[in-house]
């Protein structure tokens, strides 16, 4: 919950004259009322806006509530599912996400799936049964084939604004653990799927996480507030 309307022109007029020519996909998601601003911002560059999350539902009587629809309006093509904060603290559901990540689909548009583990269930060896069941909850639903579709991002929740960094090291081998898990299921669809990691990624770190075998990009947090820094790591990206 970051950003005001003078804050988020000074970032995207920096960020969209500076990315034109790298070879990485870039994608915003500010709040829901900067949607419209971004947008505009964003235009005709090779920026494009996503959404921080969605409504399970299409439409009805949720007040405060925002449609997959209504983001498509605003020309978001991607939208985040599951980010650690939204389970964390509004107790949104495995089972919940994977109805959000459907109505995303529902009208064209592509969800990031975000999965991770607690420090508790890191120290406890269970991560890579946390993140299958946060991942499977989405393949039971729709089928391992709605992840053609998609994002993934791996977010431990004890890297997420904590300046603490999983490693290179930790951070590959889960990615390549829902990999392998989704080879079994599907081998194409898990070659192609995009799997970006999330949690204190910055300038200093994100050229080795990115330079491992199964880590396609990143989820950006605090350090996408500061242009330079989510240049520099755009530039590591690409």
């Amino acid at each position: 919950m970051h950003g005001s309307l003078q804050q988020n022109a000074v970032l995207l007029d920096r960020i969209a004259a500076n990315v034109e020519g790298l070879v990485c996909d870039v994608v915003v998601c500010p709040p829901y009322p900067y949607l419209a601003q971004v947008g505009g911002l964003v235009r005709d560059t090779v920026v494009t806006l996503g959404a921080q999350s969605v409504s399970e539902h299409d439409g009805g009587a949720f007040t405060g509530e925002v449609s997959a629809g209504m983001l498509a309006e605003f020309g978001c093509s991607h939208v985040l599912v599951g980010h650690s904060e939204r389970r964390v603290l509004f107790a949104e559901s495995d089972e919940l996400v994977a109805a959000k990540f459907e109505a995303v689909q529902r009208v064209g548009m592509r969800p990031v799936l975000c999965v991770g583990e607690s420090l508790e269930e890191r120290r406890a060896g269970v991560t890579d049964e946390v993140v299958a069941r946060q991942v499977w909850a989405v393949v039971n639903r729709l089928g391992v084939q709605a992840l053609a579709n998609s994002v993934l991002a791996y977010e431990p929740v004890w890297a997420i604004g904590t300046g603490v960094t999983a490693s290179p090291d930790q951070a590959q081998a889960v990615h390549a653990s829902i990999r392998a898990r989704l080879a079994d299921a599907d081998p194409v669809v898990a070659k192609g799927l995009r799997i970006l990691y999330g949690g204190s990624v910055n300038p200093q770190n994100a050229k080795e996480l990115f330079g491992q075998a199964d880590i396609d990009g990143g989820l950006i947090g605090g350090a996408a507030l500061v242009a330079d820094d989510f240049l520099a790591i755009c530039q590591a990206a690409g």
